[in-house]
């Protein structure tokens, strides 16, 4: 039988609610969520920026070059419906501490000047991010349920604030001191340690109780639901667009003429304004019991972003960038949200978040690959932007029924 940890102390809703020991207890739990959220972006944003560095240095195709975000993604997908494998084993706490070890290898080892360290390490960085996306969704639905759509919010901006950071100082970590992208692709490792060590005391704040079902049983029932297929679908769809711009931002900037310390600020600003979204979209949404409507608006103000990057070439590049960044973290955070209100209980949410994330990021994990194939065979980005535009649409259809009120069965 699977296992669910949760605290020894009360659990109520809301940190403001609590007194003494148990106010401090999810204080603490909440610094720790965030310091751990805020470790699981920059070891993918920090590649997009150094692609061409990459490229010049080991003569790697668009294609190869795409695997350094799509390994990752195919990491999401396995590890994901596996994960409360591990937390029977480990527990929440022992596993997300391992999580943190294991990105700290992962991003240290792509420091090393050999080309399979470069992927092998890529890959743990992508399993221990993938422990974190599971299983702070079922943080939050067991211990601030009410709140859902405030620490939802703040562990997303936290992890759109890690990206944003990385995207933003890469070259200059590579260039301006000299780190070269092997020695700014590894620094990343030193965040990982301090969540290690702070998320430590975690290990004796939770503790373990027999969840209703079989890992299995909840396996096949979510299967069978339309509604776990909407979020995970949502889920993919929304993530695809992300780790394409995550990948590929600064290298059509690029091709388009512009530098590549502008580029990587361009994806730095595209972070940044994805936490404004990842701030405002899930706590806006976790007020309402039908979220479609917000679902359209970021259907339509992506769009606007998109035509504009495609037929504004040489004009208002942040502005559109800041739109499809904005759009990136809100939709982000609301396929998180979508776990957490779609879920009857902690246990379901789990399973949620497990099945959501690994359909959904093995989903994603085609579109890197995909967007620079789809460069390699035209020689120009204007199809890759295009496919975009057909994400959009599958991507409303999907929030569309995800949005709809209602829990799972």
């Amino acid at each position: 039988m699977e296992r669910i940890d949760h605290f020894t102390t009360p659990e109520p809703s809301s940190p403001h609610s609590m007194k003494g020991p148990s106010r401090s207890a999810n204080i603490v739990l909440i610094a720790g969520i965030l310091l751990v959220a805020v470790n699981l972006r920059p070891a993918l944003a920090s590649v997009g920026p150094l692609i061409e560095d990459i490229r010049q240095t080991t003569g790697l195709s668009n294609s190869q070059l795409g695997l350094l975000t799509t390994l990752p993604l195919i990491a999401f997908g396995v590890i994901s419906t596996l994960t409360p494998l591990f937390t029977r084993r480990f527990g929440i706490g022992g596993t997300l501490l391992g999580a943190m070890a294991l990105l700290a290898l992962g991003a240290a080892m792509r420091a090393i000047a050999w080309l399979p360290a470069l992927y092998l390490g890529t890959l743990f960085v992508g399993v221990a991010i993938a422990f974190g996306n599971v299983l702070l969704p079922s943080l939050t639905k067991r211990n601030f349920a009410s709140n859902s759509g405030v620490i939802t919010s703040l562990y997303s901006s936290a992890m759109a604030l890690g990206a944003s950071l990385a995207a933003g100082i890469s070259v200059p970590l590579a260039n301006g001191l000299q780190l070269g992208w092997r020695g700014a692709l590894g620094i990343w490792a030193i965040p990982a340690v301090v969540a290690f060590v702070v998320w430590m005391p975690q290990l004796s704040r939770l503790t373990r109780s027999e969840p209703n079902r079989s890992f299995t049983k909840a396996m096949h029932h979510l299967g069978g639901s339309k509604l776990a297929w909407h979020v995970a679908l949502f889920m993919g769809l929304q993530s695809l667009t992300f780790y394409v711009v995550l990948a590929w931002l600064p290298a059509i900037l690029i091709n388009w003429g512009y530098d590549a310390t502008y580029s990587g600020w361009m994806l730095s600003l595209s972070q940044a304004m994805g936490i404004v979204g990842s701030m405002i979209i899930p706590t806006v949404a976790g007020r309402k019991a039908d979220q479609r409507g917000i679902v359209w608006f970021l259907a339509v103000v992506e769009t606007i972003g998109l035509a504009g990057l495609l037929m504004d070439p040489g004009g208002r590049i942040a502005l559109w960038v800041s739109l499809i960044g904005f759009v990136s973290g809100g939709s982000f955070g609301l396929a998180l949200l979508f776990i957490v209100l779609r879920a009857k209980d902690s246990e379901s949410a789990t399973e949620l978040s497990g099945m959501a994330q690994s359909i959904g990021y093995i989903l994603a994990a085609t579109g890197p690959t995909l967007f620079g194939g789809l460069f390699d065979l035209t020689g120009r980005w204007t199809y890759s932007l295009l496919f975009l535009f057909v994400i959009v649409v599958f991507k409303l259809w999907m929030g569309a029924k995800a949005g709809t009120p209602g829990t799972l069965h």
